[in-house]
């Protein structure tokens, strides 16, 4: 059951949105590849976003997700934004070999949302049972530079595994990954994404798979507090019968300085009030809740985020 709190409404501060928001005509959400999670919800939010701000067009882009996302972002090129929260934390730092070549410093925060899994699939047929027998097989890490080949890299390593391990690399969307699946063309897809993401349970649905674990103590080994011991719990794929440990790592919203008080603070009044219709787009959203919003935020909340968590109790 989703979680609720209290809504205040304020008339006065209502009256000076709209009017402010004459002048944000345009809001363009930055989401993932079209199989993934990001790209339903940003649908979903997108046409929240537009219910809430009648006069305001918005778009919903698909993209490479987290890395792409945030340098779109940085470059103004955008409104609002999904990210995994560790892409965020380099962003903001600016690691050049997560994708960023300077600190992206026009980043600010709206909310943490739903965890994503690093889920590494394997074919049934192809003899993988564990991180260990992923020697010398053919693997898609994701698109090149994405959030979901960063979780890759820092998986593998931990798991003292390197590139070099595998007989084939594939940087590719979870989408053409699945399709390379089908046709033995590659034997994993490391993909990270909410629990029961399409392109897996498309999978599923045509092979025989099987779901690799991350023991706990490999999580550990990342050191790096984004990583967390996870479970993904049996049958959330069709013929994974048990619970399989993994990692996860949350979710972010995210703008840029350059996005107006007003507007991030309706975004944000559309994500929680509109939190069902997210839920109906994907499973994943269930895991989103309003009480956990602030949790771990790696970069400066948005003013107008701050004035919602404000209005409704979250921050004092």
């Amino acid at each position: 059951m989703r979680k609720s709190f209290p809504t205040i409404v304020c008339c006065s501060l209502a009256v000076c949105a709209a009017s402010a928001l004459a002048a944000d005509q345009f809001i363009n959400v930055l989401t993932g590849g079209t199989s993934g999670v990001y790209y339903p919800l940003g649908v979903a939010l997108a046409n929240n976003i537009g219910k809430a701000m009648p006069g305001v067009k918005t778009s919903v882009q698909a993209t490479k997700a987290s890395v792409e996302n945030l340098n779109l972002l940085q470059a103004g090129r955008g409104e609002i934004a999904f990210t995994l929260g560790d892409s965020l934390s380099d962003a903001w730092k600016g690691s050049e070999e997560a994708g960023f070549k300077t600190p992206l410093k026009k980043l600010r925060g709206i909310a943490a949302i739903y965890p994503n899994y690093v889920q590494i699939v394997a074919r049934a047929d192809s003899g993988i049972k564990t991180l260990g027998d992923l020697k010398g097989k053919a693997v898609s890490v994701g698109a090149a530079k994405s959030g979901t080949e960063l979780n890759a890299r820092i998986i593998f390593a931990a798991a003292g595994l390197t590139y070099k391990d595998f007989s084939k690399v594939e940087y590719l969307p979870f989408g053409e990954s699945v399709e390379l699946m089908k046709n033995r063309q590659i034997d994993v897809t490391l993909q990270s994404a909410g629990l029961g993401v399409s392109a897996l349970r498309d999978l599923a649905t045509s092979v025989d798979i099987v779901v690799v674990p991350i023991p706990a103590d490999v999580v550990k080994k990342t050191h790096d507090a984004a990583y967390l011991p996870s479970v993904i719990p049996a049958n959330t794929y069709r013929g994974q019968t048990t619970d399989v440990p993994a990692a996860s790592v949350q979710n972010y919203l995210v703008t840029h300085e350059g996005v107006s008080s007003d507007t991030v603070y309706a975004m944000t009044k559309a994500l929680w009030s509109g939190l069902d219709q997210l839920i109906a787009a994907h499973s994943a959203a269930k895991s989103i809740d309003p009480k956990r919003a602030l949790e771990g935020m790696p970069v400066p909340l948005h003013p107008g985020a701050e004035r919602y968590y404000k209005e409704v109790g979250l921050l004092k």
